[in-house]
């Protein structure tokens, strides 16, 4: 015995290779965890959602389609939607056009490119148009003029004031200048609800380019954005070639526009009702700013 504790063992031992079975490899949903673009720290999709999708270490505000802000922003049963059965047509006979809008209705569930109605924001009445760029990356065609401007004529009947929230690729190409007019008509619509004594609340999300941004979403008696998010005419290689010279880093960012006085505040998601209720208070007889 003694003997065999000096002995050599030649007998090796074999190694194997552990494949997961397709039980473990499905003890993790998909979708449970979600990685930061911004800091990659990883973290649970349930907690990130608790904090209206922002990021729990860096703050990086992730996008929201619009059935997710209404939840959000409005208060819980307030919301009542309007113009929800208004649909694209193909004026100018776009190949597989109507084919693509109709994949994206199916995909998000809403009709198209922006969601209007009228609720309240701690029991402020308002009118509010949320933009969602998962449809059609937001883009701006002849219903979704036609539905802002008829949100911003609601608001204008009923006396409340109106808020929208941007996000948007710019015109919808397939319609042509169709798409273009819609930048009069939106403008017009908030000049006439303004004169008539109106209050215009614009908030620019990621991203608000284009068309967009170069008439409603900067029309607003306030102009605010979200942290981080692009905001532009133009893109940006475009305009380093038309003027040949690189453009600074932050460049079409908030904080950029903020800096150089086109928005009136960024106003991260988690402090954004406490502040557009002060707005909404203010703006009531006797109300008094507290920022």
């Amino acid at each position: 015995m003694l003997k065999e504790l000096f002995t050599k063992n030649t007998t090796k031992k074999k190694k194997y290779a552990t494949i997961p079975t397709e039980a473990a490899k499905n003890d993790v949903p998909e979708g449970i965890m979600t990685k930061c673009p911004s800091c990659k720290t990883i973290m649970y999709t349930k907690e990130l959602n608790k904090n209206l999708k922002v990021c729990l270490h860096c703050g990086h505000h992730f996008a929201m389609n619009a059935k997710e802000r209404i939840v959000s922003f409005l208060d819980e049963g307030s919301f009542n939607e309007i113009d929800e059965n208004m649909v694209s047509v193909n004026p100018l006979n776009f190949p597989d056009y109507l084919e693509k809008v109709e994949k994206d209705r199916q995909k998000t569930k809403i009709n198209e490119a922006v969601v209007t109605g009228y609720g309240s924001v701690n029991g402020n009445n308002i009118v509010v148009a949320i933009m969602d760029s998962t449809f059609r990356m937001g883009s701006m065609g002849s219903v979704v003029g036609e539905k802002i401007t008829r949100a911003i004529e609601k608001a204008d009947e009923m006396s409340v004031p109106f808020i929208i929230f941007t996000a948007s690729g710019g015109a919808r190409m397939q319609e042509g200048v169709l798409s273009l007019m819609q930048m009069a008509k939106t403008s017009v619509a908030l000049k006439r609800f303004s004169d008539n004594g109106g209050l215009i609340i614009s908030i620019m999300t990621h991203p608000t380019t284009g068309g967009v941004s170069a008439s409603f979403a900067s029309l607003g008696d306030y102009n605010f954005a979200e942290p981080g998010a692009l905001i532009g005419f133009a893109g940006r290689r475009v305009i380093e070639q038309s003027i040949r010279e690189e453009l600074p880093e932050d460049f079409q960012t908030a904080e950029f526009l903020l800096k150089h006085g086109q928005l009136d505040a960024i106003i991260s998601r988690p402090e954004l009702i406490d502040k557009i209720t002060n707005l909404l208070e203010i703006h009531q007889p006797g109300g008094e700013l507290e920022w």
